[in-house]
């Protein structure tokens, strides 16, 4: 089966309130579902890290042939471009979302992952769908908190 994993992340200021908005669809199934949360501070390349790693952990099946899509070259470079196994060689030294990264891999590991670019604010109409609910999580009253990236910008590494 394949699975469409659209994401998107938002920041009002960097760092500042962010969210994150995700679109699944299993088209052979004819479903769609929407995810989306915000944090009291963060930074966008977090929300658009956070996203993708939230989608994949909403799968269930190993088997199925996953593509993510997103407008974060940070993160879509990342792995097409093969930055993310130099900086598990380094062992993350002087990397930034450690964290997030350490998380993300076990989970492209454990499933068949392809990441696609897609161009932000351009109409694409999922990347559009993540941004509007990702620029409303990051509104909303209740925020979860960011606890690596806050006890990391306390400690004055960001």
């Amino acid at each position: 089966m394949t699975i469409n994993i659209y994401t998107d992340g938002a920041c009002s200021g960097n760092p500042g309130k962010g969210g994150f908005g995700i679109v699944m669809e299993v088209p052979e199934k004819n479903y769609a579902k929407n995810f989306a949360q915000g944090f009291r501070l963060t930074t966008n390349n977090r929300m658009e890290l956070l996203a993708v790693i939230v989608g994949l952990e909403q799968l269930k099946n190993a088997e199925d042939d996953v593509h993510i899509f997103t407008d974060s070259k940070y993160v879509s470079e990342a792995i097409n471009k093969k930055w993310l196994q130099n900086w598990v060689k380094i062992g993350f030294k002087n990397k930034k979302n450690p964290d997030l990264w350490q998380r993300l891999l076990p989970l492209i590991k454990k499933h068949t992952v392809t990441f696609h670019w897609i161009k932000g604010h351009a109409g694409h109409p999922q990347n559009e769908i993540c941004d509007q609910i990702a620029v409303k999580a990051s509104k909303s009253e209740n925020l979860e908190t960011d606890d690596y990236f806050e006890k990391q910008k306390d400690g004055g590494l960001f």
